[in-house]
């Protein structure tokens, strides 16, 4: 198993980031300042450097150059951006902002090192080899070589809407098409970009993401574009903005639909012309990147209230990726609260603890508006509170709306089900049972939309519900 190299002066992120890394089952060594990280450069065999960028004793950018042939994987805060690009600019594999998530971490150490073992194949091969690059990348098989990259490294699903997006990332990977993610907050658009750049020609360059939303309307062109010195108040030297920064690999634009209307204006320029121009600048540059955007909004709709330049939506629109919400993957559901459930306890060392029954129902019966982040959330919560080897609904904290609590209480508490089933039998229903029976009995007088809202689910899913069960609508006389 790969041997990762954490520099960190912070005993409290190190001591963290070890335990993540052990728990995944990579080698783990430590370093709290620049001498000790030098000393262990030089003295033990690594796969993989993950620094912090400000070390007592030196930059961890210095540590790029003693690496040599080790990738480095740094780390930043926003107020540290500056430091990333030059730090890509050195020769760093990748950089993550803090405070990143444990998912975020494990994916890109998992693309780093898979394109590690690649360009170790091809050296292998040699040079007169006839191997290409590409064709290492397409073969599961090749001796000595890893498997390659899948859009199953980062993201999971079983259902058909995700299998569908999967073959659709796996087609557009290999271009260099434009691609605009779709989908709600927290259902993993970010995912989506990282297995878009691990699967294309561009695997072994720089993937920048960048969080419109995240930063200060004032600066979004200075990040993006760069600027030259004296270009503004506080700009004392000129510098490279991200999209240079990503010259030669793929720039992803997080919640795209937050850039205001000048930024898209240069935006769009990269697009038809490939080329930039620093805020305070005459001259244009060339630029090569792949580009992925991802939003949570319509950006049709703002197209026509003028909050969205309509040209550069078409640009961006040339191959949408639409990420299902989790209340429609169906079983995915529970099979992604085993599988985060698994991880989670795992990390946080807590074995032998399992989801009831009860809790299971009201996981698949909630809508989950916060997607896969929210489920996450609930269960991490729920290992964190709980003093029994079961997690009981009330320890996931889901809040229910108010047509939902009738239904909540028959699946999590084991209370007497409504008027309409008989209570004799209520003691022996299941989850599918309840809704069998309540369709049943009130389909006659209750349209889809009310049948809905009584179960607190939405009219897609209770369709969906009665074809998987074979509970036909009633035909309407006359």
């Amino acid at each position: 198993m790969a041997n990762i190299l954490i520099v960190e002066d912070e005993q409290v992120i190190r001591s963290a980031l070890k335990q993540l890394l052990e728990y995944n089952d990579y080698t783990v060594s430590e370093a709290g300042n620049f001498d000790e990280a030098l000393e262990a450069i030089r003295s033990e065999r690594l796969d993989l450097i993950i620094t912090d960028v400000r070390l007592p004793g030196g930059e961890g950018t210095s540590l790029i150059e003693e690496a040599k042939d080790i990738p480095v994987l740094v780390m930043t805060s926003y107020a540290s951006m500056r430091s990333a690009v030059n730090a890509m600019k050195r020769g760093a594999v990748d950089y993550l902002a803090k405070p990143f998530d444990h998912d975020e971490m494990l994916s890109a150490i998992e693309s780093i090192l898979i394109r590690q073992r690649q360009r170790s194949q091809l050296a292998h091969n040699g040079t007169g080899s006839a191997v290409s690059s590409e064709a290492v990348e397409n073969d599961d098989t090749s001796t000595g070589g890893s498997p390659r990259a899948s859009v199953k490294s980062f993201m999971y699903g079983d259902c058909e809407q995700m299998l569908k997006l999967f073959t659709l990332i796996e087609k557009v990977a290999p271009t260099d098409s434009t691609v605009l993610i779709q989908g709600e907050s927290g259902t993993g658009k970010e995912l989506a970009a990282k297995a878009l750049h691990a699967l294309s020609r561009r695997h072994d360059q720089t993937l920048i993401s960048v969080n419109c939303a995240a930063i200060p309307e004032t600066l979004i062109e200075s990040e993006l574009f760069g600027h030259e010195k004296g270009a503004f108040t506080g700009a004392a030297s000129a510098r490279r903005g991200l999209i240079e920064a990503a010259d030669g690999g793929t720039l992803f634009l997080d919640e795209i639909g937050e850039l205001p209307l000048e930024a898209q204006a240069r935006l769009l320029r990269v697009l038809q012309e490939g080329e930039i121009r620093r805020v305070g600048s005459t001259q244009s540059r060339q630029v090569d990147v792949r580009l992925l955007a991802a939003t949570h909004r319509n950006l049709k709709a703002m197209t026509r209230n003028n909050e969205f330049r309509e040209d550069l939506f078409y640009r961006l629109n040339v191959m949408p990726l639409k990420i299902p919400p989790l209340r429609d993957r169906g079983d995915d559901i529970l099979l992604l609260a085993d599988k985060l459930l698994q991880k989670l306890l795992k990390r946080m060392d807590k074995p032998g603890i399992s989801l009831t029954q009860a809790a299971r129902q009201a996981i698949a019966a909630y809508d989950w508006p916060g997607n896969v982040r929210e489920l996450e959330n609930a269960l991490e919560r729920a290992i964190i509170v709980t003093e029994a080897p079961g997690i009981t609904p009330d320890l996931l904290d889901i809040d229910f709306n108010d047509s939902q609590n009738s239904y909540l209480e028959v699946l999590a508490t084991g209370s007497d089900m409504p008027k309409e089933i008989d209570t004799a039998k209520s003691s022996d229903l299941s989850l599918e049972d309840y809704f069998q029976h309540f369709v049943l009995e009130n389909q006659d007088t209750m349209s889809e939309t009310e049948l809905a809202k009584k179960l607190g689910i939405s009219r897609k899913n209770l369709w969906e519900r009665r074809q998987r069960l074979s509970i036909p609508r009633p035909k309407k006389s006359g």
